[in-house]
């Protein structure tokens, strides 16, 4: 049998063909038909940090050419490395004459070998394997993918399913590395929670699903999840008209050690909060921190979606900025960066188009035109929100189209039809965006006696 563990094996394979991580991954979610695997997790397999379990075998093999069963060996060897020898230890036999012991001491040590074995029994009594995290993974990957793109009552019910059984598995038993894993995918979980609740206006809810995220990444010791959730708690300060904390938050979450456009995120986040206390030094700073931390990333984000700061939403963010620090030389800027990021999103694919992020740049693309007294650009922008249906609106949406509607009753647009009939159609939108139907309302009700369901 060949000594080659599963990490040289695919290293191998992967350099044989002059292929990064990254490659990999792509040519593996090409053959899957969905995006499961990052160039991170490609390394976590080289690095036995993680053994693919048979169904990512499989595919690993067909991305290389090469037969299932060659993996299959390598992962023998892995395996047998990490209990404690080579394969050629399971090959080794014991003494055939065993030193004597009195009967007494045999009969103490068979009692303290039944104790071990017990305790041995225990451990591989586990609730979660490879295979259960992988799956884990992949559903919440997919989930924070749909969730920039898809109504929020589609998603809410298998977030709360799958983090309620996150919680149930890190209650039982299961290898240390399986339980670091568990704790990240619970921090995911909890914080796509807080972003449910943050998009219906239910802050204090997720502010507790804020903290829990934040518990399970420091139990887990990702600097990465920790920054992402600083982020949500800088967000909700925000919502909250807390916006010097909410500054503050995300400068704290700056201070943690994460790849990806993780500080690209805070950085906007900090510039939009001092525009609103009017620091207009700090905005122009957070900015320009927001446009290098871009540059200097070092790779791409672990999960896509919400978990993902795309270039197109820090241009809703700065186009809010600009707005908010005023002036027309900043109103005429985020005119520009609101449209950029229009135009970026209307590329991306489907399940990339983050549908707030496109509301939210449309209104202040609406309040630039108005600034600059400019109503037949208001209504036109307008017009993509407010034919869209008023469920996909969340509450941040209907705050600022309640506050275009005050801006409208200013005495200047107070003698226009025009801006009377605006603020109609802003006002009906607004209610009924703030009103859920009964039927939205009971798919939110997960039956108490179904239990919490996992992949097994």
């Amino acid at each position: 049998m060949s000594d080659t563990g599963i990490g040289a094996l695919l290293i191998r394979l992967r350099t044989e063909r002059g292929w990064s991580q990254q490659r990999v991954a792509d040519e593996y979610n090409a053959l899957e038909g969905r995006a499961t695997k990052t160039g991170k997790e490609i390394g976590r397999y080289e690095r036995e940090v993680r053994i693919p379990v048979p169904y990512t075998r499989k595919y690993l093999a067909q991305v290389f050419g090469v037969e299932a069963a060659k993996l299959d060996r390598a992962v023998v060897v892995s395996k047998s490395r990490r209990n404690g020898g080579g394969p050629e230890d399971a090959q080794q036999t014991l003494p055939a004459q065993p030193m004597a012991l009195p009967r007494t001491v045999v009969g103490a040590v068979s009692v303290d070998a039944v104790d071990s074995a017990e305790f041995a029994r225990f451990i591989a009594q586990r609730n979660a394997d490879e295979f259960v995290v992988e799956q884990l993974e992949a559903d919440i990957a997919r989930l924070a993918r749909s969730y920039v793109s898809h109504p929020l009552l589609e998603l809410y019910v298998e977030i709360k399913r799958l983090r309620n059984g996150v919680f149930e598995l890190l209650r039982g038993r299961q290898h240390p590395r399986q339980t670091t894993d568990l704790y990240v995918a619970a921090s995911r979980l909890c914080g796509l929670s807080a972003h449910v609740c943050l998009d219906l206006g239910d802050y204090d809810s997720a502010a507790t699903h804020a903290r829990t995220s934040r518990a399970c990444a420091e139990a887990a010791g990702r600097e990465g999840m920790l920054a992402w959730v600083r982020a949500v708690e800088s967000l909700i300060a925000y919502w909250t008209g807390r916006y010097e904390q909410a500054a503050r938050l995300a400068q704290a979450g700056r201070q943690h050690r994460a790849g990806g456009s993780i500080q690209a995120r805070l950085a906007s986040l900090e510039a939009r909060a001092l525009a609103i206390v009017g620091d207009r030094v700090g905005v122009v700073a957070a900015l320009a921190d927001a446009e290098s931390s871009r540059g200097a990333m070092l790779g791409p984000d672990e999960v896509p979606g919400i978990f993902a700061f795309p270039i197109a939403k820090q241009f809703t963010y700065a186009g809010t900025s600009h707005l908010a620090v005023g002036g027309r030389e900043h109103i005429q800027q985020a005119i520009v960066s609101a449209d950029t990021a229009i135009r970026l999103y209307r590329s991306a694919e489907d399940d990339d188009q983050s549908v707030g992020d496109l509301f939210a740049a449309h209104v202040d693309l609406a309040r630039g035109h108005l600034l600059l007294g400019d109503l037949d650009g208001t209504e036109a922008m307008l017009a993509f929100v407010l034919d869209s249906a008023p469920e996909r609106m969340s509450a941040s949406i209907v705050r600022r189209l309640t506050a275009l509607d005050r801006e409208l009753s200013e005495p200047q647009y107070g003698g226009a039809a025009q801006a009377a009939h605006l603020r109609e159609r802003l006002q009906h939108t607004a209610v009924l965006a703030a009103s859920p139907s009964p039927t939205a309302l009971k798919a939110w009700v997960v039956p108490p006696s179904r239990p919490p369901e996992l992949p097994t």
